[in-house]
């Protein structure tokens, strides 16, 4: 395309408001094929997982999982994007999961100190020097704040590690390495997980567990 033609379509959309480029709309309709409605919960509403568009690896279901970690530990293997509720008798409640990408991953033990109903975004400073276009703080419940429905604050020696387990905005994001070290989950997911989690609950992130046998 020349660049007299690039300038007139550009013109024409933003005179009219309401030309979509073909390639957008095809984006749009991809992600929305992700979503099944909308959920209203405390007040607020959050997107509706679309299952039947996510492979049933990253569905929350219960296998057997051999683990020296205490019934109520979660345990996160980055490596294979798994989280693990420990249950008793070498079983577990497994979610499929989000982690942060090359250069943002972390590992190592924590706790959960916090827990919040639809916690507010605050980006960290780093964050910001590197997107400093990102908005100061984002209220909870507004469409666009990434932590979702429910957060669980990591926590060590009583500080702030600046983690969290919490919702995505993109579903498809599950089982890849995408964040900036926090750890990403269907909104179901954590608003299940959230319920079984009380404060004090151990956290354990590890690089690579293997395949558990279930």
């Amino acid at each position: 395309m020349d660049l007299n033609r690039r300038m007139f379509l550009t013109g024409a959309a933003a005179a009219a408001g309401t030309l979509v480029l073909p390639h957008a709309a095809s984006a749009n309709a991809a992600a929305n094929a992700y979503f099944n409605g909308y959920q209203t919960d405390s007040g607020f509403q959050y997107r509706r997982t679309n299952f039947n568009k996510i492979d049933p690896v990253w569905h929350r279901q219960m296998v057997k999982y051999f683990s020296d970690e205490p019934p109520g530990t979660v345990v996160v293997d980055t490596n294979n994007h798994f989280l693990y509720w420990v249950w008793e008798n070498n079983t577990a409640l497994r979610y499929g999961v989000g982690v942060g990408r090359e250069g943002f991953q972390w590992f190592g033990r924590a706790r959960i100190d916090r827990k919040q109903l639809w916690p507010r975004w605050v980006p960290p400073p780093e964050m910001l020097q590197r997107q400093p276009d990102l908005p100061r703080m984002v209220e909870g419940g507004a469409p666009n704040n990434p932590l979702g429905p429910r957060a669980l604050y990591l926590y060590r020696d009583g500080r702030d590690l600046g983690y969290r387990l919490h919702s995505t905005l993109e579903p498809w994001s599950i089982g890849r390495d995408v964040s900036s070290g926090c750890i990403r989950m269907f909104p179901e997911d954590v608003i299940d997980l959230y319920q079984r989690c009380p404060k004090g609950t151990g956290v354990l992130v590890l690089e690579h567990l293997g395949a558990d046998a279930g």
